[in-house]
């Protein structure tokens, strides 16, 4: 570890909190139908966009009906999305590599991948995907799937903030506000500035080149600007190319990685803001900011002291792994020189804290304690900051658990926001959190059973159960980053994926509504000498607590047989 390393860090949490405020501000404003900055241009087309769908802006919708009409827009998303893919190689536009039609299987998994914001990758982008099903297909899910999700947590702030309501809002308003003035412009002001760092944006047929040795090497291009840019911002994490992150057409420099990890966080941190101003104290806001927050560091301060000191088993052949002006030193295994160990070690955990997935060093390489904090991150839900809208509702389902047991523990009814905390929220609440490790166990459970799953990891052991267990954990956590070794383009693995990525969206989407709405229906009851405080300390530990006791009690024994028994394995030089 160096002093640099951790001035890298601590530069990128002050830029995330100097941006949360005022971004919570212009999205408050958005999501309120107020004027703002963008209104001259974009208000036109707002109202064009309704005239033309006949959609009445004022009329808001009962929550079931804002989850079916949710539903039914992800549902046309799927099929025009694969059918896209199925048909590329006889649609004549934008395929100059002559790529050939996806099999069913793989476009099944990828469909379900972007419309449910995982964008997990079964597949090698640069020579499966034409230009068209690049733009028209996964870039526009890209923005699609982002504003779905902040729509649906705007619709449970307006929950906690209302009363006496029937309504949650109107999804077609949100999702079009979101996309024109939250997603839209920043993509095009940040794609430029990426293009202008060297990211490629061009239709152009891929370049042969001679290579000094003699060879001939293809090298892939295409248009990537436009899809990197939202695949950050909108905590996506589909590659244009197979490396990810951490090819350079993707993320040239550490200027644009560090742009890359703002991106990631930002509209998950200045969400926690704007629920604050929407429920009338922004000190509610910062309350789950600084959950999210404590959580992010006890991340970052595994990861980094894991990789830095280097492979114990390269240190017992007395290999020099210490950083020095010559090299980078650590754990350098899948990982790049431009970018070093603490801002592979951040990428790590802020990709994961997020459901991004984008990656810019190969998870499948990091020390065993490195490799269990993103999985653990994403078990936890992803409600560290999280996806865009996801980390949100995630973490007020467990705000919303951990004020009914302070209630149980005080005997007093639960409140939260002036809002009684009763039976049904808590059984929604508990549907939606336990969705998670019911697919994730369940899954990991059969593949590591069958020989079709067996068949998938390169390694043996616990490293290769941990590329199972990870493979489930991203895909129900709608992540996308994985285990590398593990080979998932088969029919078995891009099913159940599938079948995870779904249910890790959906199964948890609806009960979350389900609170929104039972909770818009009640009435604020002013707080009393007895009302639990939601916005201090005490309140801040307690969430922290429930979150890791909650994930701790579930998935442990799973962890167990995988990082941590290779984590002693390696120490003491006995590597199964």
């Amino acid at each position: 570890m160096t002093l640099n390393g951790w001035f890298q860090i601590a530069l990128y949490c002050v830029v995330v909190i100097l941006l949360t405020k005022p971004f919570g501000a212009y999205m408050t404003q958005v999501f309120a139908g107020e004027r703002n900055l963008l209104s001259p241009i974009f208000g036109p087309v707002e109202r064009g966009i309704y005239r033309l769908c006949g959609v009445d802006a004022k009329q808001e919708q009962h929550w079931v009906t804002y989850a079916v009409a949710m539903l039914f827009f992800t549902g046309a998303g799927f099929v025009t999305l694969y059918a896209l893919q199925r048909l590329q190689g006889v649609i004549p536009y934008f395929n100059p590599a002559g790529q050939p039609a996806v099999d069913q299987s793989l476009a099944f998994n990828t469909s379900v991948s972007f419309i449910t914001n995982t964008n997990w990758q079964s597949y090698v982008p640069e020579t499966t995907m034409s230009y068209l099903t690049q733009m028209a297909g996964l870039t526009v899910h890209n923005f699609l799937s982002a504003a779905t999700g902040i729509a649906l947590a705007i619709a449970l702030i307006r929950g906690f903030a209302r009363r006496s309501a029937r309504t949650v809002g109107n999804f077609w308003v949100d999702l079009t506000r979101c996309t024109l003035y939250i997603l839209l412009p920043l993509s095009i002001v940040v794609g430029l500035f990426f293009v202008w760092q060297g990211v490629p944006q061009n239709l152009n047929p891929y370049t042969e080149v001679t290579t000094l040795e003699g060879a001939k090497q293809v090298i892939a291009q295409g248009p990537v600007a436009s899809q990197e840019v939202i695949k950050m911002y909108g905590t996506n994490g589909g590659g244009f190319f197979n490396a990810n992150s951490a090819h350079p057409f993707e993320n040239p420099n550490p200027l644009t990685n560090f742009v890359q990890l703002v991106l990631i966080f930002s509209i998950g941190a200045g969400l926690t803001n704007v629920f604050g101003r929407m429920v009338g104290s922004q000190r509610q806001g910062w309350a789950i900011f600084s959950v999210m927050g404590l959580l992010f560091l006890a991340g970052v301060v595994i990861v980094y002291p894991s990789e830095a000191p280097g492979n114990p088993a390269f240190a017992a052949l007395h290999i020099d792994q210490a950083p020095s002006e010559l090299q980078a030193g650590g754990n350098m295994e899948g990982k790049e020189v431009r970018f070093g160990i603490a801002d592979s070690s951040l990428f790590t955990t802020v990709t994961t804290d997020a459901s991004c997935g984008a990656v810019n060093t190969m998870h499948d390489s990091l020390m065993p304690l490195g490799g269990m904090v993103p999985m653990i991150n994403i078990m936890l839900g992803e409600i560290i900051f999280g996806g865009v809208g996801s980390g949100l509702y995630g973490m007020l389902l467990f705000a919303v658990l951990a004020v009914f047991i302070a209630g149980l523990m005080v005997g007093r009814t639960p409140e939260y926001l002036g809002k009684k905390i009763e039976a049904k929220e808590v059984k929604m609440a508990m549907l939606a959190i336990l969705v998670l490790p019911l697919s994730i166990l369940g899954f990991t459970a059969l593949a590591t059973v069958l020989p079709a799953g067996l068949a998938g990891p390169e390694n043996s052991g616990p490293h290769g159960f941990s590329e199972i267990l990870y493979a489930f954990t991203s895909a129900t956590g709608n992540n996308g980053s994985a285990f590398a070794g593990l080979t998932a383009n088969t029919p078995f693995y891009n099913t159940t994926l599938g079948l995870a990525m779904f249910i890790g969206r959906f199964l948890m989407i609806v009960p979350m509504l389900a609170v929104a709405g039972s909770l818009a229906a009640k009435k604020i009851v002013p707080a009393s000498g007895g009302t639990f405080p939601t916005d201090g300390g005490l309140f801040v530990g307690l969430l922290v607590g429930v979150v890791l006791i909650t994930g701790g009690l579930i998935f442990f024994p799973a962890v167990a047989l995988g990082p941590i028994i290779e984590q002693l394995a390696m120490n003491t030089g006995n590597l199964y």
